[in-house]
C-alpha cells in the first residue's frame, strides 16, 4: 500500500515513519509513506499557501491552487484516471471508526490532505476531495495528527504487518470481540500488590477462557460503550 500525505509540515511525520509497526512495515516494503511539503506546489515568491476569508472572519484559509495541483499530480484529476482515494482530514467528514480503517486498508493507494489554519477553500473539496473523514468531535490545530492515526490504524491492518495476524482480529471493535471493547489482559506475576490473575486464565482450559474473555467484553462494553452492544429483537439488553 501507498500513502502519499499533503501537509506544510512534513517533519511531523519523520520520526512516526521508522517507529514501531509503522517502521517495519515501511522497511519491508508493506507500506510505502511519502510526506509532500504543500509549498512544493506554489509559484510566488514567498511560497504562500494561505489567504484571508472572503467575507471577513478570523483566521486564514488554505487556498486552492497550490493544493488543487498537488492532489492532481499524486493522484490524478477526480473523474478521469483517478489512481488514488483522496481523503481530506476534517471536522466536517464522517467519524473514522474499525470499520472505515478496514475500508481504506483495502485501498492500494491513499492521499491524505492535512487542512490548517480555517480549513480549506471550498472548491478543493469539490474539485479534488474524494472524501472528508474526522476522527472525533474537537478541533485540532491542523490535519497532521489525524493523518498519523489514520495511517497507522490503516497499516496494522494491512497483512504482514502484525507479527500475529490473530491479534488484530481479538482487539477493540473487530470480529474476534464480536465489534465490542476488549476485556481486561494479564500478564506475570500471578500476584501483584495483592491482586490476582483470575484463577481462569491460569487453568488452561481454553473454552473456559474464551466464554470468559467474552462475558468480560460484554461487561466492560455495558459500562462503558453501551451504544456498542447490538441486541437481537426480544432480546433482554441486560
Amino acid at each position: 500500500m501507498r500513502v502519499d500525505v499533503i501537509t506544510i509540515f512534513p517533519g511531523l511525520f519523520e520520526a512516526f515513519r521508522e517507529t514501531s509497526l509503522l517502521g517495519v512495515a515501511c522497511r519491508e516494503g508493506i507500506l510505502e509513506l511519502l510526506v509532500h511539503d504543500l509549498r512544493a506546489w506554489t509559484r510566488d515568491r514567498h511560497r504562500s499557501v494561505d489567504d484571508a476569508p472572503y467575507g471577513g472572519g478570523p483566521g486564514m484559509v488554505l487556498r486552492p491552487e497550490p493544493l488543487v495541483e498537488a492532489i492532481e499530480a499524486l493522484a490524478g484529476e477526480k473523474g478521469g484516471g483517478r489512481r488514488a482515494r483522496v481523503v481530506l482530514l476534517s471536522p466536517q467528514g464522517r467519524r473514522f471508526e474499525q470499520a472505515v480503517a478496514e475500508d481504506l486498508a483495502r485501498e492500494p493507494r491513499l492521499v491524505l490532505v492535512c487542512g490548517r489554519y480555517e480549513g480549506v477553500d471550498q472548491r478543493v473539496i469539490e474539485l479534488a476531495v474524494d472524501e472528508e473523514i474526522s476522527i472525533g468531535d474537537y478541533v485540532l490545530a491542523g490535519g497532521e495528527l489525524p493523518a498519523l492515526v489514520v495511517t497507522e490504524a490503516v497499516a496494522r491492518l494491512l497483512p504482514g504487518v502484525m507479527g500475529n495476524p490473530a491479534s488484530a482480529q481479538t482487539e477493540s471493535f473487530q470480529s474476534g470481540c464480536g465489534g465490542l471493547l476488549e476485556g481486561p489482559q494479564y500478564t506475570r506475576p500471578a500476584v501483584f500488590r495483592g491482586l490476582e490473575v483470575p484463577a481462569v486464565l491460569r487453568s488452561g482450559d481454553h473454552q473456559a477462557i474464551a466464554r470468559w474473555r467474552a462475558e468480560q467484553a460484554r461487561e466492560v462494553t455495558r459500562r462503558r460503550r453501551p451504544d456498542l452492544l447490538r441486541v437481537a429483537p426480544g432480546e433482554d439488553e441486560r
